[in-house]
């Protein structure tokens, strides 16, 4: 031979590639086992968000739509009534706790500590937040209601939708009622909006002179 060493450099790596090929089939299914519990666990990490997400606004809705009804009895009879589970039976305890018609001052306290309450979720804290800005009304400062609902207005929270149309009330409480308007009309075509605030938003743009679509150009 004429280069021995070229010879067994070739006869060595071959061996190599051999012995990786042998692992490759012995443990390959070890990376790919790897691969598969990383892609499950990041979709199932998002699925349970979104199921979270998903529960805490039926149930906020649910709690928003019992405590809208007419008399006491009948709000706390609804209360007790929504399904509740884990920390929302700790929301409920202390809803059920005070009622605005019987103790308005109690309500808005329990409201306010709910809020600060950090060791609750923030979709709990945000429905604090809006039941509070809604029973308050202008006993608290305009500017302070803006502020307290800009955050539960970001992208991402559970009650967005409700604290747009918060907003916009307070756009008319202010008199900047074109500002209301378009405001209200981007909620009549926001999908994340739920269909009964839709309609209120465009029942809300006729009261105020508006329309619920922007007018064609003529010509």
């Amino acid at each position: 031979m004429s280069n021995p060493e070229s010879f067994i450099q070739e006869v060595t790596e071959e061996v190599r590639r051999d012995r990786l090929y042998s692992y490759f089939r012995r443990y390959g299914w070890i990376p790919a086992l790897i691969v598969l519990a990383i892609v499950g666990g990041t979709a199932w990490t998002e699925w349970s968000k979104a199921q979270a997400t998903a529960e805490a606004q039926a149930f906020g809705d649910s709690v928003l739509d019992a405590l809208d009804m007419g008399g006491a009895e009948a709000r706390q009879e609804a209360l007790s009534s929504v399904p509740a589970d884990g920390a929302q039976k700790a929301v409920l305890a202390l809803l059920l706790a005070s009622d605005p018609t019987q103790d308005r001052v109690a309500s808005l306290a329990a409201l306010e500590a709910l809020a600060a309450d950090s060791a609750q979720p923030q979709s709990y804290r945000d429905l604090a937040v809006l039941r509070r800005v809604i029973l308050a009304g202008a006993d608290l400062p305009l500017a302070e209601r803006r502020a307290l609902l800009e955050p539960v207005a970001a992208a991402g929270r559970a009650f967005r939708p409700l604290a747009l149309e918060q907003l916009a009330y307070l756009l008319v409480e202010e008199g900047n009622t074109d500002a209301a308007i378009s405001a209200l009309r981007a909620l009549t075509q926001d999908q994340q909006a739920p269909a009964g605030l839709r309609g209120r938003a465009g029942q809300m743009i006729v009261a105020l002179g508006g329309e619920t679509a922007p007018a064609a150009d003529a010509g």
